[in-house]
């Protein structure tokens, strides 16, 4: 049973979590690994090294707009290839996040609370919502 009470706020401290770990790990690729070292880590990986702007873009614009609550559940949506691609990047390295080079627990963990966010909402104190088309069938109910 949902408490529609609490719900609301249940969602928005995911929201705010995610975007605050999208912002750290933005910020960590461009003060401590540096862009062009993040770029030579993707070529390892066996990714593109272009892609590493992109990344660190997304990381940081879509970390803000989580943290906003600017379309929180379209933003979530649009992270998953990135949480997905890092947990390609650490696949490899066994289930624990510990593990050498980071296992795959962590961004597995990431791709289901974003999906969590997409399916149920943007939460308390979204600035501004996505929009979600109603069903045909809601709308009979409703009449």
């Amino acid at each position: 049973m949902i408490d529609s009470r609490l719900a609301p706020y249940a969602l928005l401290l995911l929201r705010v979590s995610l975007g605050v770990m999208f912002i750290a790990h933005a910020w960590l690729k461009i003060a401590v690994f540096t862009v062009p070292g993040f770029a030579g880590f993707l070529g390892q990986a066996g990714f593109p090294a272009f892609l590493a702007w992109p990344v660190v873009l997304a990381e940081l614009i879509g970390g803000v707009a989580l943290l906003l609550g600017l379309y929180a559940r379209a933003v979530s949506v649009a992270m998953l290839p990135v949480l997905l691609g890092a947990l390609m990047v650490h696949a490899g390295n066994g289930w624990v996040f510990n593990a050498p080079n980071g296992g795959w627990e962590y961004p597995a963990f990431l791709v289901v609370g974003a999906l969590v966010q997409a399916l149920a909402g943007d939460g308390a104190l979204a600035l501004r919502a996505t929009p979600v088309p109603v069903s045909r069938p809601a709308l009979a109910a409703a009449t």
